[in-house]
């Protein structure tokens, strides 16, 4: 993993972020890029004002400042840490810089839904989350050591989600993780699968993805929410981190239908990695 793309706005979950995202560069021998999108008008770039010249030389000295006294931590230290101030608050710019710098991770800090504008709001997240053809790591509260020993990867084991299962246990696997697959059945009518159609499911969906030799790492539950499914067998099982497949902007596939991957970013008190399908 050779590029991690941190975006803050100096709260505190983007201290929380910071810390867990230096952990990882360190461990894994990474450049940290540290992204603050800062919300800058397009008149300020238009007018040839001195005023309208002032206020962006002010703005952009203030961030340079925080972002100073930011990245003042001495868990820093020995990691190689890339400051860069984007002039506009658009949230899918963070899977562009992804992208333009070959990053293998975007790490997010969130703290649920909020009234207050910021890039941590659950909102703001999901749509990074939603947009980014980079795998989005989402951080909850401060979780400084980050531990893959032990992933819970959901799927419904479509064939649609192929793809972004083998980026995703390519990257777990870089990672060092120890990964487990999990479908939950439900009993609404629209989701519910008899064992025969999840097990054709299962071994067409290895079979596609060329990983028979996950065929011991399956388990199945019932549950009366995807959600729940998920969090609960996380918990019973002592996961130490959450993978799941996004759809884009539809959403999550129909596996993860509704607001079901908002929910668990927004409720899971484990970290939650995302890969877009």
């Amino acid at each position: 993993m050779k590029k991690i793309i941190l975006p803050v706005d100096f709260s505190k979950h983007s201290e929380y972020a910071l810390e867990a995202a230096a952990a990882l560069a360190k461990k894994h021998n990474s450049q940290l890029i540290v992204m603050n999108m800062l919300e800058l008008s397009e008149s300020i770039f238009s007018e040839s004002s001195s005023d309208r010249q002032n206020e962006m030389l002010f703005m952009l000295a203030s961030a340079n400042k925080e972002f100073e006294e930011f990245l003042d931590k001495d868990y820093l230290k020995g990691v190689d840490v890339v400051a860069m101030i984007k002039h506009h608050k658009v949230l899918k710019e963070v899977d562009e810089v992804a992208k333009a710098e070959g990053a293998d991770l975007i790490v997010m800090g969130s703290r649920g839904h909020s009234n207050h504008d910021g890039v941590f709001t659950g909102s703001n997240t999901e749509k990074v989350v939603r947009y980014s053809e980079t795998p989005v790591l989402v951080v909850k509260g401060k979780n400084t050591n980050i531990d893959f020993d032990n992933v819970v990867f959901a799927t419904d084991f479509s064939e649609e989600s192929v793809p972004a299962f083998k980026k995703a246990s390519k990257l777990l696997k870089e990672l060092g993780s120890n990964t487990s697959l999990l479908h939950v059945n439900t009993p609404s009518a629209a989701k519910f699968r008899s064992t025969q159609e999840i097990e054709s499911n299962v071994n067409n969906f290895l079979a596609k993805a060329d990983a028979k030799d996950w065929s011991d790492k399956i388990n199945y539950v019932a549950d009366y929410s995807i959600e729940d499914g998920i969090l609960n067998h996380s918990s019973k099982t002592g996961a130490k981190a959450i993978a799941m497949t996004t759809h884009g902007r539809k959403g999550l596939s129909h596996f993860f239908g509704g607001s079901i991957s908002e929910d668990v970013v927004n409720h899971s008190k484990l970290p939650v990695l995302t890969f877009k399908m």
